[in-house]
């Protein structure tokens, strides 16, 4: 038998990546996702793209995602196979040469409830952690839009864009303490809660759109209820992050920023916004509920 060959993709050999002609039940090609389309935007790249071949024939590959700017790759978004001891070794060869970033396996909502979508998660999961990886959390993926109508804009607290970083990062520090997302719940445990709140402020210092719009809110006595920041990613308007200090919880605060941040947007010409948050983390999906989010993908990543 041929030798599995795995390496990556040379400039000019998309139509490799491109030979798997399965219908995607999961994953971004199940969401209409272009590999060409996306490389050409310098997205993917030949170096951050990875094939398994035996003779000539693509058993799995993998393609990892970034902006045009980013120096690494943010996600491993796109990985399928028709040979799943492939596929393992192509994610083995591929970590060994530092391509480590958290692999996002999207999957429809409620697609788990049909035996071939939960087949095709179930496989991808099993590769993943045969590479190495581990599982950390599922997450909800929000598409608002102005079919879904606006939520309604409580009048409960006032909204202040606040310039200096430093406030930021303090408040985000109140924010982590007991808070149920689990990205951040990892920084807090392999480094510390400063670590997770200066990770929060990286990610949103990365958003293309102005530092301005981050808001911070207070109580009508004056007091700090929490944090929300509308942004801009690469393709679209998004709730970067939504926050409650602790002494402020309970009270339904994560609506009110919720509906905040969606108002502000629409403000700014925004027909669409993004947002993200764990399963596990019910109130806020409640609040995402109550303000006419549909979910539109479930997300699942490994560490």
């Amino acid at each position: 038998m041929t030798d599995l060959v795995i390496r990556p993709l040379a400039p000019g050999e998309e139509h490799l990546f491109e030979q798997p002609s399965e219908p995607a039940l999961v994953g971004v090609a199940a969401f209409g996702r272009s590999y060409r389309t996306t490389a050409a935007a310098g997205e993917y790249r030949p170096e951050w793209t990875w094939v398994a071949l035996r003779g000539d024939t693509v058993l799995a590959r993998a393609a990892w995602w970034g902006t045009a700017g980013d120096d690494e790759p943010v996600a491993l978004d796109w990985f399928d196979f028709t040979d799943a001891d492939a596929g393992v070794a192509l994610l083995r060869a591929a970590r060994a040469e530092s391509l480590k970033a958290e692999y996002c396996l999207l999957v429809p909502p409620h697609g788990r409830e049909r035996p071939e979508v939960r087949a095709a998660v179930r496989a991808r999961a099993d590769a993943a952690v045969a590479a190495g990886m581990t599982w950390l959390v599922d997450r909800y993926r929000y598409e608002w839009t102005t079919a879904c109508g606006l939520p309604e804009r409580p009048d409960r607290l006032t909204y202040r864009p606040e310039p200096d970083d430093s406030v930021i990062l303090d408040v985000l520090r109140r924010i982590e303490h007991g808070t149920l997302d689990a990205h951040a719940r990892r920084a807090i445990a392999e480094r510390d809660l400063d670590a997770a709140a200066r990770e929060d402020l990286d990610h949103l210092r990365r958003s293309p759109s102005p530092r301005e719009w981050w808001r911070l809110a207070y109580t009508p006595g004056g007091d700090l209820a929490g944090f929300v920041a509308p942004a801009r990613n690469h393709t679209a308007p998004v709730i970067g992050l939504v926050g409650v200090v602790p002494e402020q919880r309970g009270h339904g605060y994560a609506y009110d920023l919720l509906a905040e941040g969606t108002h502000f947007l629409v403000e700014q010409g925004a027909d669409r916004i993004l947002a993200d948050t764990d399963m596990t983390n019910t109130p806020m999906a409640a609040a995402f509920t109550r303000a006419r989010y549909p979910v539109t993908q479930e997300r699942i990543f490994f560490a």
